[in-house]
C-alpha cells in the first residue's frame, strides 16, 4: 500500500470522526445508532469501497442508502428529521473521494461540519433576518451570475473584438455581487462601517464597480457622507493594487513609482477620512439610518458595462491606430476600461526594452489619468451631480499629486 493510500484511510477515518462526532452532540445520545463511531465506519468503507472499484462503490452505495432508510423508518416518529441520515450518506460519499482527493475531501468535512454546527444561527438568519424582498434579490443575483452567465459565449466579437458577450455580463455579475455585499456589510456593520468596508474591499475588485454602486446607495441622503467615503477608499484600493501589480513585473518601475503611489494614496486618504468621519457624526445623530430598498438592482450595472465596453473599444482603437510609436497614447486610451491592465502593458514592454523608463512612467500616468476621468463619469451618472462632484473633490487632487511626483521621479530618472 502507497502512502497516498494509507493517508486516505487517515483522512476518511478523520473525517467520519468530525461529523460523527457533531452528530453524537446534537442527537444528544436519542440516535445511538448514527453516532461517531457509524460515521467513522461509514467513512472508511467508502474508501475501502474506491479501492476495490467503482461497481464496489455502487454496491456499498446501495446498501448504505437502504440501511438508513430503514433506521429512519423506525425512527421518525420520534424525530421527522432527516439532516442526520444525509450527513451520514454524505460521509460515506466523502471516504469515497478520499480516496481520489483526500485534501478536497477534507475541505468538503469541515464545510459540511460548519453547516451542522450552525444550525440554529442558519434557522434564525433564514426565518427572522431574511426579508421576502432580499430573498427574491438573491435569487435574481443567482439567475444573473449561474445561470445567463455560462450561457453566453465567450468570444471576441465586433470591433477589434471588443463585443465579448461573456465578458460584458461578468462586468454585470461583478457589479451586482459587489451591491450585495455592501448591501449584508450596511445590515451586519451599520451603514458607516458597512460602505467604507465595501468599498475598500470591493476596490481590489474593480474600483468603477464599487464608484458606481456607491452612486447608487448614495442617493439615499442618510448614506450620502458614507457612500462618497466607500468610493473614495475604494479608489486607494487601485493605488495598492497597481503598486503590487508592477512590483512582480517590473521592480525598477514599481521602485521609481513607489512614491507617488503613496503620496496619491495619502492624499485621497486625507480627504476621505474626513468624510467618514462626518459620516459617523451622522450616524450618531441619526440611529435609524436606512438602507436602499433591494440589494439587486440590474440597471446600474447595464450602465457600467455600457460604458465600460466603449471605453475598451477606444482604447484598442488607440492601439490599433497608433501602435508602438503612440504608445504613451494607446496605453492611456487602454486606461479607459483598466488602469491596472494598461498598467500592466506599459511594464511589460520596458521589461522587454521595448519602452525607456521615462516613457513608461508617462504612459501609467495617462493610463491613471483617463481610467480617473471614467471613474468620475461613472460617479456622475449613477450618483447624480452631487455624488460626482463630492467624488471628483477627492479622486481629482490626489491624481495631481500622483502625476506630479510621478513626473518628478521621471526627471529623476
Amino acid at each position: 500500500m502507497s502512502v497516498a493510500h494509507l493517508l486516505a484511510y487517515v483522512y476518511a477515518l478523520a473525517i467520519g470522526l468530525l461529523l460523527g462526532g457533531e452528530r453524537e452532540r446534537s442527537q444528544q445520545g436519542s440516535r445511538e445508532a448514527l453516532g461517531v463511531r457509524t460515521f467513522a465506519l461509514l467513512a472508511l468503507l467508502g474508501t475501502v469501497s474506491a479501492n476495490l472499484g467503482d461497481w464496489v462503490v455502487v454496491g456499498a452505495l446501495v446498501a448504505v442508502a437502504t440501511l438508513l432508510t430503514a433506521g429512519y423508518l423506525n425512527t421518525n416518529q420520534e424525530d421527522p428529521g432527516t439532516t442526520t441520515e444525509v450527513a451520514a450518506l454524505a460521509t460515506f460519499l466523502l471516504g469515497v473521494l478520499c480516496f481520489k482527493d483526500a485534501a478536497l475531501a477534507a475541505l468538503l468535512a469541515i464545510v459540511i461540519a460548519v453547516v451542522l454546527v450552525s444550525k440554529q444561527r442558519l434557522h434564525t438568519f433564514v426565518r427572522d433576518a431574511v426579508t421576502n424582498v432580499e430573498l427574491e434579490d438573491a435569487l435574481k443575483f443567482l439567475v444573473v451570475a449561474f445561470v445567463v452567465l455560462p450561457l453566453l459565449p465567450n468570444r471576441n466579437l465586433g470591433p477589434y473584438g471588443v463585443l465579448n458577450p461573456s465578458r460584458i455580463w461578468f462586468i454585470v455579475v461583478v457589479l451586482t455581487g459587489i451591491s450585495w455585499v455592501g448591501y449584508i456589510a450596511v445590515r451586519v456593520l451599520g451603514p458607516r462601517r458597512g460602505l467604507l468596508a465595501t468599498g475598500l474591499a470591493s476596490g481590489f475588485v474593480s474600483a468603477t464597480a464599487a464608484t458606481a454602486s456607491m452612486g447608487r446607495t448614495s442617493r439615499n441622503p442618510s448614506d450620502f457622507a458614507a457612500a462618497v467615503a466607500g468610493a473614495q477608499v475604494a479608489s486607494v484600493a487601485t493605488f495598492v493594487q497597481l503598486g503590487m501589480i508592477l512590483f512582480f513585473v517590473s521592480s525598477t518601475v514599481a521602485l521609481h513609482m513607489v512614491l507617488a503611489l503613496l503620496a496619491g494614496m495619502v492624499t485621497l486618504l486625507a480627504i476621505a477620512i474626513p468624510g467618514y468621519r462626518r459620516a459617523a457624526q451622522h450616524a450618531a445623530q441619526s440611529p435609524t439610518t436606512s438602507m436602499h430598498d433591494h440589494a439587486f438592482v440590474i440597471f446600474p450595472a447595464l450602465v457600467l458595462a455600457v460604458i465600460l465596453t466603449a471605453a475598451t473599444l477606444v482604447g484598442r482603437w488607440g492601439a490599433a491606430v497608433f501602435g508602438s510609436a503612440g504608445a504613451v497614447f494607446a496605453i492611456g486610451a487602454a486606461g479607459l476600461a483598466d488602469a491596472h491592465g494598461s498598467s500592466l502593458s506599459a511594464a511589460t514592454l520596458f521589461a522587454h526594452g521595448n519602452l525607456g523608463l521615462a516613457t513608461t512612467l508617462t504612459a501609467i500616468g495617462a493610463a491613471f489619468s483617463t481610467n480617473t476621468v471614467v471613474k468620475i463619469v461613472v460617479a456622475y451618472a449613477t450618483g447624480g451631480s452631487h455624488f460626482g462632484t463630492r467624488f471628483m473633490i477627492g479622486v481629482l487632487p490626489s491624481l495631481i499629486v500622483f502625476l506630479g511626483v510621478l513626473t518628478a521621479t521621471g526627471m529623476v530618472s
